[in-house]
């Protein structure tokens, strides 16, 4: 079958603020949201839809769904991005998070993995003042003030280097990250893009970055319960994820990874009111194996060695999957929570 998706780079550039545009023609910011990011296959979408899309971004339907081109996904070596939410390089990433949920530490940790793999990483600074930004200067290579002066180091380094951008969503508000965007489209330049919110506003829109090929939603009971990367592994997806871009094995575990989350999730409420006591003897296992998912889903950063005391650890995807299928199959039973939180593999 011939591999097609939504042309979100072209959305991006045609329509400044996609979540007003789509409610004027009718269309749901979430659906519009999952479209982009892979979670509704093109495939599944009703033609109206894809019609009223074309209409906003003022191109035909053929510039708007884009056939047979490969996407490459970054292995991050970070278990549950690259297992529930694959980067996708050249691509645009959003971070959503409250204040205090970890997304300044996850950008960081990226922007180091990637320097590993030669990657070149600006920051556009955000204006006025902004402390917290301190915590990843460390790993940025270039900073940037204005998007005049990103398109100028961009259009430089991106001639000889793989690029790592990041902005704050004060730039996406302002049109100036759809601008840099398209100049730099140009004039042939592709850089990965991550889309970040000091002020934790994101998680109240619909569509807070407009289209994206990668979401990364923060949960707030993971960030509570000190479970990092707090990135909620049921929520958070990427448009890599379809169109036959992973191997099957990977779109399995995956989805029966999800399932068995989901469940736990929902006994996990059940537990907390009612004891485990109370769980039908078949949910037993489905809340044990859940319970050492999640745990083996957090992991120990290389930029907060300092901090934890733990080293950074890097698991390969196919350890990942591998790791997650056993959970999932009850292999691992025997092991404890405790024994599976902040690890690499198993």
């Amino acid at each position: 079958m011939e591999n097609i998706q939504l042309n979100v780079p072209l959305l991006r550039r045609k329509v400044s603020n996609l979540t007003a545009a789509a409610r004027s023609v009718g269309l749901r910011p979430a659906t519009v949201s999952n479209l982009c990011t892979g979670k509704i296959p093109i495939g599944r979408a009703e033609v109206k839809t894809l019609v009223a899309l074309a209409t906003l971004a003022e191109c035909s339907l053929d510039d708007l769904i884009i056939r047979g081109e490969k996407m490459e996904m970054i292995e991050t070596g970070i278990k549950t991005l690259d297992a529930f939410a694959p980067l996708t390089k050249g691509g645009t990433i959003g971070l959503v998070a409250r204040f205090g949920m970890g997304q300044l530490v996850v950008l960081a940790e990226m922007f180091h993995r990637l320097k590993k793999r030669g990657f070149t990483t600006v920051l556009l600074v955000p204006s006025g003042e902004n402390p917290e930004i301190n915590d990843i200067t460390v790993e940025v290579d270039v900073q940037v003030h204005s998007v005049d002066e990103a398109y100028e180091k961009l259009v430089a380094l991106g001639k000889e280097k793989d690029i790592a951008f990041a902005a704050d969503r004060s730039n996406v508000i302002s049109g100036d990250i759809h601008q840099l965007q398209e100049r730099l489209s140009n004039v042939g330049v592709t850089i990965t893009t991550f889309l970040i919110d000091i002020k934790g506003e994101a998680v109240d829109e619909d569509l807070p970055f407009g289209p994206l090929e990668t979401l990364w939603q923060f949960d707030a009971d993971l960030a509570a319960r000190r479970k990092y990367p707090a990135v909620n592994p049921i929520y958070s997806t990427s448009s890599i994820l379809e169109g036959g871009y992973l191997e099957q094995n990977h779109l399995v575990v995956q989805q029966r990874a999800q399932k068995l989350l989901r469940r736990y999730r929902e006994l996990r409420s059940l537990v907390s009111v009612s004891g485990i006591e109370k769980l039908p003897a078949s949910e037993v296992d489905t809340y044990h194996r859940g319970e050492r998912l999640e745990a083996y889903l957090t992991q120990p950063f290389y930029v907060a060695e300092e901090f934890t005391g733990k080293k950074g650890e890097t698991v390969h995807l196919r350890e990942t999957l591998d790791d997650i299928r056993k959970i999932l199959d009850g292999e691992k039973d025997s092991i404890s929570v405790e024994n599976l939180t902040f690890i690499g593999k198993i």
